[in-house]
């Protein structure tokens, strides 16, 4: 017990210079920095508590509010202090959250990605399972879509039949998602989406999803390996992980930030960071690491001048991955979800396709 507020407030100030030293650590890319800040954590709590062993009986006892909020306090300091999500980054997509849905504008290149990265879903996953659904292919599969953005990945996953839940940390993304699929009844119902980040929905979403897309999204992350765990803990065993992204190459640099932003302009200048860009290999090895296992990489192409994507075989530029997660033994495939639903829906059901 802590010996009132005086000791609380005292003790939420060590705990942020101990955070404050975690974070310089983590910097210099030291993995001490977690065990220092938890060591610091106990050691400050034995220190107050032996303090109060050597107060007077008569100190006044701690209310349950002043326990819950000290609690609290120390959750908040643990679950922000490690987070995949890069405020410099949400800086730079602020500005252009209301430009999602403009075809010809910043996002240009995004949307022309859906003709080659959304069959590449659809058909990967039809490939997982014995049974198609003939106008809703996808029906009956839980699809997280991390970093969604306006929604452009999501509304056509969500035209295929999939559930669909769609997280971004910026809220205008979210608000400019939420009122463009309100336009379409049916989009409305299959698509939910959320002003969250990844680490915010573990702890409710544990092992929810069948699939998970991350698409342009890893090289802007703040910490790479995290982010897998946390796709790892929402993601069913058994589970397809879907990665577009920017090898790191010279190549890349280059086109992908050269050309592109500062020649070009098909991109706003400064939305890349060169050093943030991950090779297959290093994503692989990552992805191995925490319990996936790579099945397909793709080389991708962008045409500026005809502003289509097409494969190659090369990814010394961008390049597409598809991952699963390893199962259980004893429990299904979640891509056995397409073959329920056909079992439970014998006749096609109507609907629109991409």
């Amino acid at each position: 017990m802590w010996g009132g507020g005086g000791a609380a407030r005292a003790l939420t100030r060590a705990l942020g210079r101990r955070r404050a030293a975690a974070a310089l650590l983590g910097a210099a890319g030291d993995d001490r920095a977690d065990l220092s800040f938890q060591t610091g954590l106990r050691g400050t709590l034995q220190n107050y508590n032996w303090k109060i062993q050597l107060k007077s009986s008569s100190t006044p006892p701690v209310s349950l509010t002043e326990i819950q909020s000290s609690m609290l306090t120390m959750k908040r300091l643990f679950s922000t202090s490690h987070s995949s999500v890069d405020s410099k980054e949400m800086k730079k997509f602020q500005l252009l959250a209301h430009k999602w849905w403009d075809e010809e504008g910043e996002y240009s290149a995004l949307h022309s990605m859906n003709d080659i990265r959304v069959p590449f879903i659809r058909d990967t996953l039809l490939n997982m399972s014995s049974n198609y659904h003939l106008g809703n292919p996808l029906s009956g599969v839980k699809i997280l879509d991390v970093g969604c953005g306006g929604g452009l990945l999501s509304e056509p996953l969500g035209r295929l039949g999939a559930s669909v839940t769609g997280i971004d940390p910026l809220e205008d993304n979210i608000r400019t998602a939420d009122q463009h699929k309100s336009f379409d009844p049916v989009l409305a119902k299959r698509i939910q989406y959320k002003s969250s980040s990844l680490e915010e929905i573990v702890e409710e979403c544990m092992e929810t999803f069948d699939v998970i897309v991350a698409s342009e999204v890893v090289e802007h992350v703040a910490d790479l390996e995290m982010f897998i765990k946390c796709c790892s803990r929402v993601l069913k065993p058994e589970g397809s992980l879907f990665i577009t992204t920017i090898n790191k190459t010279q190549l890349s640099y280059i086109l992908g930030i050269v050309v592109a932003e500062k020649v070009i302009g098909i991109v706003p200048e400064g939305t890349h960071e060169w050093e943030k860009f991950v090779s297959p290999e290093e994503l692989e090895r990552l992805l191995e690491s925490n319990g996936f296992s790579v099945k397909t990489v793709n080389g991708m192409l962008y045409n500026p001048l005809s502003g289509s994507w097409s494969w190659m075989e090369s990814t010394s530029i961008n390049y597409a991955m598809h991952a699963v997660k390893s199962g259980a033994q004893g429990q299904s495939s979640p891509t056995d979800a397409l073959s329920e639903m056909e079992s439970e829906q014998p006749s096609a059901t109507a609907g629109a396709t991409t």
